[in-house]
């Protein structure tokens, strides 16, 4: 992990962009602190650059509330290198989208799979490099999309204690089945009138989850809309899990 930028944030919050190998991203901790700090990774769906006021606002609030926040720019977002598979998909999407058809599950499968295939390592290498830090440590939660991803993670990755989905993106049918492995806390948000997202398989994919506590908040509204109450919910969540 090579940090390449440092600012300090007018709210004592010290803001490190990183790279790690061909990946970047962003770490937030607080600026002074007595112990290592529990870490919360930052999830989004890629284009680090244009989210970055949204996630600079996540980990903001993240931090206020005692915890270091990291996210790392997804595969083929931003200026990494293009797939040109996923970008067929992601038009085949657009485009069913447009015509106001049903979204094939193999468009999703070709747009998904992959994606989640190649993030889910890249986030277990960068969670790595962040323990190991010397004010950084566990447990660790998980909060935002790709929702896919972040089931993966849930599964694979032992060191996640806690996750807040997201349920504003496509699901691989063949991912439900790793959902009934999840057995960690989860608290889902849903946005009940999100115009890119399956409302019903949102709803199959928090039924099929394994976690013995798991609680879904769906709210009025499209994808962006998400209230800003749920922020002190989910602090609400990671402070029974991750303290």
């Amino acid at each position: 992990m090579l940090f390449t930028s440092e600012r300090r944030l007018d709210d004592d919050v010290l803001e490190r962009e990183f790279t790690l190998g061909e990946i970047p991203g962003i770490l937030w901790t607080p600026g002074s602190a007595s112990a290592p700090a529990p870490l919360i990774l930052l999830g989004h769906p890629g284009g680090l650059r244009g989210m970055y006021p949204r996630l600079a606002a996540r980990a903001r609030h993240t931090v206020a509330e005692g915890y270091a926040a990291a996210t790392i720019e997804l595969p083929g977002g931003g200026d990494r290198p293009r797939s040109a598979a996923a970008e067929a998909a992601r038009a085949d999407l657009r485009r069913a989208l447009k015509a106001g058809e049903p979204v094939d599950d193999e468009i999703v499968d070709r747009l998904v799979l992959p994606l989640v295939d190649q993030a889910v390592p890249e986030w277990r290498a960068t969670l790595d490099a962040l323990l190991s830090l010397p004010e950084i440590g566990g447990p660790v939660g998980f909060a935002g999309g790709v929702i896919a991803v972040g089931v993966r993670l849930a599964v694979v990755e032992p060191r996640i204690a806690a996750a807040v989905l997201f349920a504003g993106s496509f699901v691989p049918r063949a991912m439900f089945e790793e959902a009934r492995q999840v057995t960690v806390p989860l608290l889902v948000l849903l946005q009940w009138d999100d115009e890119g997202n399956d409302r019903q398989a949102a709803l199959d994919l928090f039924d099929a989850f394994g976690s013995g506590e798991k609680t879904l908040h769906a709210n009025m509204g499209g994808h962006t809309g998400i209230p800003g109450f749920e922020g002190d919910d989910g602090s609400r969540f990671f402070a029974r899990h991750l303290r």
